[in-house]
């Protein structure tokens, strides 16, 4: 009789585990065996997305600035093939803003990140390019000779140094 009492609780508890796994709404209950695939992939501060602006609102808060301290969630339209060592970003006028990276303490892959929803936290500048820097990069992306022999001017522009880095995989 004595080992029916002690087995009680244990029988309340399996039964308060078990059970039901659909929701009362009738909907299927997620499986939580499987792991859930991270929502960002993290390069260097870990930053979260909270509060990040889109384009269109940087636009508009980088306006008579030649610099601003920002959270941005952008698109990437190519990364550094070679090293990793910068991405550029889809601003949101169509140019291209290029991001570096802190400190030069982290990279992000050298491929398939083209199209790729990011979110960036640092300092974005108004920088000139000068032309050599301009055919460093368009060779690191892997541009044709003739395409780097184009580069004849220096070029105005954003960038930005990133802290941390988020990456929708």
């Amino acid at each position: 009789m004595n080992k029916i009492f002690l087995s009680l609780p244990l029988f309340a508890l399996l039964a308060a585990c078990g059970g039901n796994n659909n929701p009362a709404d009738g909907s299927a209950a997620a499986d939580t065996t499987a792991a859930a695939a991270p929502a960002f992939n993290v390069y260097g501060d870990s930053i979260s997305a909270d509060g990040a602006l889109d384009m269109a609102a940087f636009a508009e808060s980088i306006k008579g600035k030649d610099s601003l301290d920002v959270k941005l969630a952008c698109e990437v339209t190519a990364s550094c093939a070679k090293k990793g060592c910068w991405m550029d970003v889809k601003m949101a006028d169509g140019e291209v803003m290029k991001v570096h990276f802190k400190d030069y303490a982290f990279f992000v892959p050298t491929s398939g990140l083209e199209g790729k929803q990011a979110i960036i936290q640092g300092r974005a500048a108004r920088e000139i390019t000068d032309v050599a820097s301009l055919k460093h990069y368009a060779e690191d992306a892997g541009e044709s000779p003739e395409e780097i022999a184009k580069i004849t001017e220096p070029d105005t522009s954003w960038t930005f140094m990133a802290d941390g880095v988020l990456i929708k995989p």
